[in-house]
């Protein structure tokens, strides 16, 4: 923890926002370990945050002194190319220096270098745009997971392509593959089963949602998914951890430690390997650039989709919203951990390794712990 300037005003479109709730991303791990380029000194994280806009510019309409907002983990302009059709996650102006993706709170300089909201203010860039309102009837810890994690299993989901009753296998039980889970089952599943080597998390996948759970520390996961679906694999598989995948000494070695590769390709492989030919991959997990070790010759031999991408969180917060207000899902239950800002240090490390039943963290600055 250190502390920084305040964060001012930089562009007529800005925003400053007084941060009320954050959380600790699983991605925000793949930064402290080293596996995202260009992570300088000094920079904040946090890309999950709620919070109490301070002051607006003079170009920011939509919003005010006052309102209680969350802010999606992107950051996006609104009116390019992309944003005018819904993918905010590929905005156009707001990181022109690399093609690789949109500007992002807290997630490196390769993403825009825009500092994150695990900190008491942050400078909100098209906070007209981007800024979503928090109804008063939502908690801030039910709304914190939308601005990420929530929407980003339920896109993982959609991105499944589900017709109904299919068999999707969800890879992590972190909470993006627990949201996965609940919104597959929500858009039609007719069986979810979690891979993870975590028992903990296994079973609070099994109590929260219901599915069906595999520790692949002890089995062969392809060889057991295909005996539980008539040999064919699953209809399709989501990956919901990314580039810190276990599961193959060499890659992981290689890759998160050596950083010859851009982390563990282990789960995509599973991925491949486990779902059926012609089926779907939904790859949600985060990797770093630019280079990995996927067969991506039995990939194309068994005539199989994958969609990738980072949830485009905007165009979902409002459906996502209806969800919580109707009581078809509590988000909040995916914090284990309530902390101020400052056991953050703490907090990571018990995060990372996953220490003490810990399925997410939420930190709160200002003295608003919940």
């Amino acid at each position: 923890m250190r502390n920084k300037p305040e964060p001012k005003i930089e562009h007529p479109q800005d925003g400053i926002v007084r941060v009320t709730s954050a959380a600790i991303c699983g991605s925000d791990l793949h930064l402290l370990h080293g596996l995202i380029p260009d992570t300088r000194i000094g920079f904040t994280f946090g890309h999950e945050f709620t919070g109490i806009v301070e002051e607006v510019g003079p170009g920011a309409v939509g919003v005010k002194k006052g309102d209680r907002v969350m802010l999606p983990f992107q950051i996006f302009c609104g009116g390019c190319y992309f944003c005018s059709r819904g993918l905010t996650s590929c905005c156009d102006s707001t990181n022109p220096a690399t093609d690789a993706a949109t500007g992002i709170y807290g997630f490196s300089h390769t993403m825009g270098g825009y500092d994150g909201g695990q900190a008491e203010y942050v400078r909100v860039p098209f906070i007209g745009v981007d800024a979503e309102k928090i109804p008063d009837d939502v908690e801030d810890l039910d709304a914190l997971p939308i601005t990420d994690a929530y929407t980003t299993g339920y896109q993982a989901a959609e991105m499944c392509d589900l017709r109904g009753g299919e068999t999707v296998l969800v890879l992590g039980c972190g909470p993006v593959g627990l949201f996965a889970m609940w919104s597959a089952w929500a858009m039609g599943a007719g069986r979810v089963i979690a891979v993870d080597l975590e028992e903990y998390r296994l079973e609070f996948a099994r109590n929260w949602l219901g599915v069906e759970t595999l520790n692949f520390k002890e089995l062969d996961l392809v060889t057991t998914v295909k005996g539980m679906t008539e040999g064919r694999g699953a209809d399709a598989t989501i990956d919901a951890v990314g580039c810190e995948a276990a599961g193959s000494p060499v890659h992981r070695a290689l890759g998160v430690y050596a950083k010859l590769e851009a982390g563990s390709p282990q789960a995509i492989n599973f991925a491949i390997h486990a779902t059926r030919k012609g089926g779907v991959i939904s790859l949600i997990g985060g990797y770093g650039p630019p280079f990995n070790g996927v067969d991506i010759g039995t990939y194309m031999n068994k005539a199989q989709t994958m969609r990738t991408g980072q949830a485009s969180v905007k165009r979902y917060m409002p459906h996502l919203l209806e969800h919580v207000r109707a009581g078809r899902i509590k988000p909040s239950k995916v914090f284990t951990h309530r902390l101020p800002l400052e056991e953050a240090p703490s907090a990571y490390h018990t995060f990372a390794r996953k220490k003490d039943g810990c399925i997410k963290v939420a930190l709160f600055p200002n003295g608003t712990l919940h």
